[in-house]
């Protein structure tokens, strides 16, 4: 339902597919929400290829965090 409401993302990601699409992981901090968009920032329609991205996107960033500090 769209309701007017305007809400703002931050890209927080960039990922690109063995093809060479690229797509930017946006989140909104007020609504705990991640989105996916293609290159020219439209909303994905495909919410499979949407969660895959995601999924990607969070494994990479787990990644490439820095090592927990051992207490």
């Amino acid at each position: 339902m769209d309701d007017g409401t305007e809400h703002r993302f931050e890209v927080v990601g960039l990922v690109e597919d063995d093809e060479g699409n690229a797509y930017a992981v946006c989140y909104n901090e007020a609504s705990d929400e991640f989105v996916v968009t293609d290159q020219f920032g439209e909303l994905l329609d495909d919410e499979e290829l949407a969660q895959e991205i995601l999924d990607d996107f969070f494994v990479l960033a787990e990644e490439s965090a820095p090592p927990e500090e051992q207490a």
